[in-house]
């Protein structure tokens, strides 16, 4: 369960938040440009910092203005689809799916077995030993999905993540994805 009470003082506006997220259920932020979604979700991650309130996952405290705590992005176990992507330009696909879980200190070969596994559910298995620079923008959008789902998240965050897709693999993906979140019974 996601439940969040938090206040932002951004340039033009303040931003006030209360979100009550059940496990497995969905939740999509929709508003015009500049209207702080983007904001909301760096802020559950951890990249930015409420003024005040909290934020808790499923009974973890993540933010805490009035105990002053504040868990590290990468200590929240949240998977995190950027806008744009966010993969790093020098790796391949495969290395940038792996990139968390070496973090994580996982053995190379289930390494080996959790990203070929992901890379295939999405279609891009073939793309594995190529730069992501050298990817369409609909592939480089999977491989950041892929990264995102295989450190198996808590909680995932999705900045536009079918923008750049074709017709065909937007409606593939968003059903992948559907089924993705309501097997894993987390809140998104």
């Amino acid at each position: 369960m996601l439940e969040v009470k938090m206040s932002k003082k951004l340039r033009d506006f303040d931003l006030d938040v209360e979100i009550n997220v059940r496990p497995g259920e969905v939740l999509a932020l929709l508003g015009e440009n500049g209207s702080g979604k983007s904001t909301i979700l760096n802020l559950l991650a951890g990249l930015l910092t409420p003024d005040e309130g909290e934020i808790t996952l499923n009974g973890r405290i993540l933010f805490s203005g009035a105990d002053n705590r504040s868990i590290p992005p990468e200590e929240r176990n949240i998977g995190y689809v950027f806008q744009n992507y966010a993969l790093f330009p020098h790796m391949s696909a495969f290395e940038n799916v792996a990139f968390g879980l070496k973090r994580r200190k996982i053995g190379a070969g289930e390494i080996q077995v959790l990203v070929s596994r992901m890379l295939e559910e999405l279609g891009i298995g073939h793309l594995v030993s190529e730069k992501v620079t050298d990817l369409s923008g609909g592939q480089r959008q999977r491989v950041a999905l892929a990264r995102a789902l295989v450190i198996q998240p808590d909680l995932l965050l999705l900045d536009e993540p079918l923008t750049a897709l074709d017709r065909k693999t937007k409606e593939k993906i968003r059903q992948e994805l559907r089924e993705e979140l309501v097997k894993s019974n987390k809140p998104s």
